[in-house]
């Protein structure tokens, strides 16, 4: 069993950053995929940024040169750092967890969940 726990959400003007965590338990961190997905209002869930077990990044188009995932497998974690946010990144965050090396690239791959972070980016 694995558990994720979000944090780093908040209020931010648009142009600005935030750097979102997610804390899992566990001890077989370094086996899982990790996914941030997003969900705003109105809109079904969709994948964010992505990250291998081995390293290897993937973001949607939407928010490539503005965001970067990464992990660190010594202290369970893994991170988003938004830059040049935008108003219509306004939606809550939520991490996910996959166990295996492959991409991930749909929301039924990820076994675990974490319960969200709300980001709100003001015009």
């Amino acid at each position: 069993q694995v558990q994720l726990v979000e944090s780093g959400g908040g209020l931010v003007q648009a142009g600005g950053s935030l750097r979102l965590s997610c804390t899992a338990s566990g001890r077989t961190f370094s086996s899982y995929a990790m996914g941030w997905f997003c969900q705003a209002p109105g809109k079904q869930r969709e994948l964010v940024a992505h990250i291998t077990s081995g390293g290897t990044t993937w973001y949607t188009d939407s928010v490539k040169g503005r965001f970067t995932i990464s992990r660190d497998n010594a202290k369970n974690t893994v991170y988003l750092q938004m830059n040049s946010l935008k108003p219509e990144d306004t939606a809550v965050y939520y991490c996910a967890a996959g166990y295996g090396s492959m991409f991930k690239g749909e929301e039924y791959m990820y076994e675990y969940w974490g319960q969200g972070t709300q980001v709100t980016v003001s015009s």
